[in-house]
């Protein structure tokens, strides 16, 4: 009997150009081009712009168009040939701006610029809702526009990476604006800010224990400063001091126990977060009646209404003035005073928002996938979705997370 040799194995690789083969569907996103147009801000009251040089490069590489106003970078000492440079479009009139996909600008939209709008955009800027009033929503709706507020923008962790910044730097500018007020250069009464052997050093009270609060203390207490925090929340304080790395004076917020250290400080600092704004003012007038001729209040937070009594919501052309023979400095956009550092600090939060929009093809399917802008959108497609803003201005809004399953 003879051996006979197996059938060789069939690959039915070999064939499988003969078979039927199921459909290749493209799946990948296809990425969309970007026409961003960022406008010159009001440059006596705000000096930051929402994208450096660099950042215009990275974005043009990544296949988008920038169109710049002449000399919107300028309050920030960015030259319209840095951006030109970077490959920028630099434009004399904001006309053509205010066509582009997406409009950046660092203040908010002035109603007649909202008239400018071409409609069907997207404005990436703060709202500040405070100083708005239901025509404003009512315009930027009527335009068909996606909003996105700055101050609603979360990150993976849910906090708004922008307002840490902002605040982060604002709590720090503070600190410096004190010890100018302070000194007999600008009216003051000669103090310096902070201690000096022999002698007893400046008391510096924070009333907050967030973001601007720690770099106000981290600051104050560099320079040598006696620093007392107050809070509402002993949770927020002890993370305060485990933030810091060393004991400090706090202590929880109780109307007889603050006034009492009023009356020896030199500077006080209102830096409380805005959820936590009951009652309406911390500090009431009658307190600041308490406090020593020459001291110097600064309210961080009156952007969001202020939380001292006495605050009056000033521009940086404008920002001092005395009640009770204390020197008060309350504007909303302190980073500006370091618009650079302030723009770089935006910019590096802004430019990878703008590149996922335009790898995700568009605002659309970006705001399905991102919950932490999507939770900045407060108008959507000319639709209002911000349920707050809704039931004060009495306009009619809906669930953005249901519009997004409708679109």
């Amino acid at each position: 009997m003879v051996d006979q040799k197996p059938e060789p194995l069939v690959n039915p690789l070999m064939y499988t150009g003969l078979l039927p083969q199921e459909e290749m569907l493209e799946i990948g996103k296809k990425q969309k081009k970007l026409l961003i147009g960022i406008p010159k801000e009001d440059q006596q009251n705000e000096k930051r712009i929402g994208l450096t040089p660099e950042a215009i490069e990275v974005l043009v590489n990544n296949g988008h168009d920038v169109i710049i106003e002449k000399d919107a970078g300028a309050g920030s000492r960015y030259t319209s040939q840095d951006y030109s440079e970077h490959g920028g479009y630099i434009v004399d009139s904001n006309d053509k701006i205010w066509n582009a996909d997406i409009i950046v600008k660092v203040s908010p939209l002035a109603c007649d610029e909202i008239d400018k709008l071409k409609g069907n955009q997207v404005v990436l800027s703060p709202l500040n809702f405070n100083q708005r009033n239901p025509d404003y929503i009512r315009k930027l709706m009527n335009k068909k526009t996606t909003a996105i507020a700055f101050e609603y923008i979360r990150n993976e962790y849910n906090t708004s990476p922008i307002l840490q910044s902002m605040h982060s730097i604002s709590g720090s500018t503070a600190i410096i604006i004190a010890a100018e007020l302070l000194s007999n250069i600008t009216g003051g009464k000669g103090v310096l800010l902070g201690g000096v052997t022999g002698i007893t050093p400046t008391e510096v009270v924070i009333l907050g224990a967030g973001t601007a609060s720690e770099s106000a203390t981290r600051a104050a207490l560099g320079m040598g400063a006696l620093v007392k925090v107050f809070d509402t929340s002993v949770q927020k304080l002890e993370q305060l001091q485990q933030n810091l790395g060393m004991r400090l004076h706090t202590s929880i917020f109780h109307p007889q126990v603050f006034a009492r250290s009023l009356h020896s400080a030199d500077v006080l600092i209102g830096a409380v977060e805005t959820d936590q704004l009951r009652p309406r003012f911390f500090v009431t007038e009658d307190m600041v009646k308490l406090m020593k001729k020459g001291a110097v209040i600064i309210d961080l937070t009156i952007d969001q209404g202020g939380c001292i009594e006495t605050s009056e919501c000033r521009t940086l052309n404008d920002p001092v003035f005395y009640k009770h023979d204390v020197v008060h400095y309350s504007v909303a956009n302190v980073p500006s005073r370091v618009s650079r550092t302030a723009s770089i600090a935006l910019s590096n939060i802004l430019t990878p928002i703008l590149l996922d929009i335009g790898n995700a093809g568009g605002i659309k399917p970006f705001l399905k996938e991102n919950p932490g802008v999507r939770k900045g959108a407060y108008i959507y497609n000319g639709i209002l979705t911000n349920e707050r803003i809704g039931d004060i201005f009495q306009i009619p809004n809906k669930d953005i997370d249901l519009l997004m399953a409708a679109f």
